[in-house]
């Protein structure tokens, strides 16, 4: 039989950022180079139990190799395609605890926490929606805070109000920073980098991961969106991007044996690393740690929940996270991203399937969920959830039965070792000259805890880490005694 020769495509991850190469042996033809609230309000039962990169996104690179002199050198007769962010790691070192996992959940577009922990005593919030402001008979009630405000979870939220009731989720109202941005690139970037006024570098679980001690194992991170976000990326670590379980696979022209006979040889390619060539060093080593990986990934698609998940992107992303946790494939932080929450129009809070009803709805079923499958595999005690937006909505609703975009959010945190409760104070929404709570002549929702002390704690409590070091500042002393 006539074996097929063909380029042999690895979809895998690697410490390149997101890299995508393609030459021929002993070709030398030249792409374009495009290429402050410390305490809750206490509850009962809760405490805490037991510069130029090649791919340009983050990741490792060798010293002095720019994209340039990668292009230039050529590789092997065969592809690799990387979808490699760069972010998040060692958990498995952290402070006593070789199991912690620590998942970041973005809910992109700027979430309107006024309807996701509602302030439903004051009048002000339904003057100002009149519309969109949604029954005091309705929401949730989960107590006041230690400013008095009484709040209450959106009624769609039926299953955080139980992990709630259980002192395992922590909701920090009024998180932010002076001046916020209301732009989405530059607000995402800000919450990516820790960093108000240089938002160039890498984020801050970016490096974060650059302190772990080498070597660090590939598959420490994992990230569930295609491409890799400024927060994940690093100077020296980068985690595997890998959207689709059963889509991250060696991929040969070939079949049966042949496909066996494909993936063997690549791997011993890839085991050359020669040093006197330092870019393509770097690939084959690169391409060693994604071989590595395959077989540990592909475990994670056996995985039977001890629950059903919901059928959209989050629930799946969620599960595809439960089932490395369970396999114990390596993987200790990930990265999940829903989106949606940009609602400029047609918000409809207050409808069975109206926008915003559905994002909670979503939100709520998928964490429900994963809590549910975790606790009952017993890992929900060695997981923290983070979640975070790139800013608050405005107070007012909009002609369009919107919300345009605003300042200070809402962070929750769920988890094992959370200390359950509400931090923080709630904006009083009386626009007053004299009202310290809200910004912008009265229209937006101010900081009051700065969001990086948020960061800090998970560093410090969580992550094992030293958050001065990481976000270039001290911010431990407003941080919430979440953990």
């Amino acid at each position: 039989m006539k074996r097929q020769v063909g380029y042999l495509v690895v979809v895998a991850p690697a410490l390149a950022g997101a890299l995508s190469v393609t030459s021929v042996a002993a070709s030398h033809n030249q792409p374009s180079e495009r290429a402050t609230a410390s305490e809750p309000r206490e509850r009962s039962g809760v405490g805490v139990p037991a510069s130029e990169r090649v791919g340009g996104s983050g990741g490792a690179k060798p010293p002095g190799l720019t994209r340039r002199e990668f292009i230039r050198g050529g590789v092997t007769a065969f592809t690799f395609s990387f979808a490699a962010p760069a972010f998040l790691s060692d958990l498995a070192r952290a402070q006593g605890s070789s199991r912690r996992n620590l998942v970041v959940l973005y809910l992109s577009g700027g979430n309107d926490t006024l309807s996701m922990v509602i302030p439903y005593t004051d009048a002000q919030y339904y003057a100002r929606r009149p519309v969109l402001g949604i029954p005091a008979a309705n929401v949730l009630q989960i107590g006041t805070d230690r400013g008095g405000s009484a709040l209450g979870l959106n009624p769609r939220l039926s299953g955080l109000k139980t992990i709630f009731d259980a002192g395992r989720l922590a909701l920090v109202q009024r998180t932010g920073y002076e001046n916020s941005s209301r732009s989405h690139f530059q607000g995402t970037d800000v919450w990516s980098t820790a960093n108000t006024n240089n938002t160039q570098g890498p984020g801050w679980l970016g490096r974060y991961l650059d302190t772990i001690p080498s070597p660090v194992d590939p598959l420490i991170g994992w990230s569930t969106t295609r491409d890799v976000p400024h927060l994940l990326q690093a100077n020296r670590v980068g985690v595997a991007a890998i959207p689709s379980v059963s889509g991250y696979a060696f991929s040969s022209p070939n079949s049966g044996a042949e496909a066996v006979f494909a993936r063997q040889s690549a791997t011993r390619i890839a085991s050359h690393v020669p040093v006197d060539m330092p870019h393509l060093a770097f690939v084959n080593g690169t391409a060693q740690q994604a071989f590595a990986t395959l077989d540990r990934v592909a475990q994670v698609g056996t995985y039977q929940p001890a629950v059903k998940y919901p059928n959209n992107g989050l629930g799946q992303a969620l599960q595809a996270v439960a089932g490395a946790m369970v396999t114990g494939v390596g993987t200790r932080v990930f990265f999940v991203q829903t989106g949606g929450y940009d609602t400029h129009s047609g918000q409809n809070t207050n409808q069975a399937n109206g926008a915003y009803a559905q994002l909670m709805g979503t939100l709520n079923d998928g964490l429900l969920a994963f809590y549910n499958d975790l606790t009952r595999q017993g890992l929900f005690g060695d997981t923290m959830i983070l979640q975070f937006s790139e800013f608050g909505r405005r107070i007012n609703e909009n002609a369009s039965a919107g919300t345009d975009h605003g300042a200070a959010s809402v962070m929750f945190v769920m988890g094992g070792a959370v200390r359950g409760g509400i931090y923080g104070t709630a904006p009083n929404l009386r626009i007053a000259a004299d009202n310290p709570t809200l910004e912008n002549g009265g229209q937006d929702v101010h900081y009051e805890t700065d969001f990086r002390a948020v960061y800090a704690k998970a560093i410090d409590s969580w992550l094992g880490g030293d958050s001065v070091q990481v976000l270039g500042g001290d911010f431990r002393a407003g941080a919430p005694n979440i953990i």
